[in-house]
């Protein structure tokens, strides 16, 4: 091998080292806000939990007045999703797996009669979805990284009002659940109608009498609403993590295949030095041994001629 080509093996080598560099910080980087992510989900799990009892209790209590959040669904002509991705990619499935999971539900609406109501998070699913001029009624982004509450309000703003006017028969989360560094799941979360059964029974099966102020009808539907926006707060959470557990495994798998290509490459130029450096000393060997045949040939014809004729200049 050339050592022209020796040259673009130690160029491609010097590239892959400085991105293997890069790899590695996502990677760092990820891990410490997964830490962080965890962090936030663990604070905010107690008052959701208690939350979820609240609702419960009042959900399965005889005598409150009903609310269009609970129990059966409406007839209505559109479902509406709320898909969550990220903003950035180099994170794996994670975003692909979301996009393919709404198109997978679009077309079951489709084939059902029911048109889309759909609300996205992060930029991949908006820009994704647009590009195939599928309808988008609100899309959000800069949300993922670091969720607030308020974010999550602002969300779950349009979806509360199509539902509440009675355009939307039932709305579903596509997201991804965060298990553990490891361990990310696609999941659909119905999110309305809220479905008493879901939240479990209390303890001993108590049945507990309410006393509620200033009346049950002034409660009962801001109190699930809220709990509609902080169950929408508690899945954003979840998808961070699960968004910055993802990327560190896709930079951690881009580092070691990174090392691997480096290793391959430096073996083929050595290989290819080596080569080059054979192929000099037999073409230097060769050639001396060619100048000494050649020497050999002129010493013995001179002293053929030295020994016929005497000395003469040949």
């Amino acid at each position: 091998m050339a050592g022209g080509q020796e040259r673009i093996l130690r160029r491609r080598i010097k590239s892959v080292q400085s991105t293997k560099k890069i790899t590695k910080a996502m990677e760092l980087i990820a891990a410490s806000r997964i830490v962080k992510a965890m962090a936030r989900i663990s604070s905010a799990r107690p008052y959701y939990e208690e939350l979820v009892g609240v609702v419960r209790d009042v959900a399965t209590s005889s005598g409150l007045p009903k609310s269009i959040f609970l129990g059966e669904a409406p007839v209505a002509d559109k479902k509406g999703l709320l898909a969550i991705t990220a903003d950035r990619t180099l994170c794996g499935a994670y975003n692909s797996s979301v996009l393919r999971a709404t198109e997978r539900q679009i077309q079951a609406f489709r084939q059902n009669g029911k048109g889309s109501f759909l609300v996205t998070v992060g930029r991949k699913a908006n820009s994704y979805l647009r590009y195939r001029e599928v309808p988008v009624e609100a899309s959000f982004t800069e949300v993922t990284d670091r969720p607030t509450y308020d974010q999550a309000r602002q969300i779950a703003l349009p979806i509360l009002q199509a539902y509440e006017a009675g355009e939307l028969e039932s709305v579903d989360i596509i997201s991804n659940r965060f298990y553990s560094a490891g361990n990310q799941r696609l999941e659909i979360t119905q999110l309305l109608p809220l479905d008493p059964e879901k939240f479990g029974s209390r303890e001993n099966n108590q049945s507990l009498d309410f006393e509620i102020e200033p009346s049950p009808e002034a409660i009962i539907d801001p109190l699930l609403r809220m709990f509609v926006e902080e169950t929408i707060f508690a899945i954003l959470l979840e998808a961070s993590a699960a968004e910055h557990a993802a990327r560190q495994r896709a930079m951690k798998a881009a580092s070691d295949n990174a090392e691997e290509l480096i290793k391959t490459l430096s073996r083929i130029m050595n290989r290819a030095r080596q080569d080059s450096i054979t192929t000099e000393i037999t073409e230097i060997v060769g050639g001396a041994e060619a100048l000494g045949a050649g020497s050999k040939i002129i010493d013995e014809s001179y002293l053929l001629t030295y020994s016929n004729r005497g000395p003469v200049d040949v």
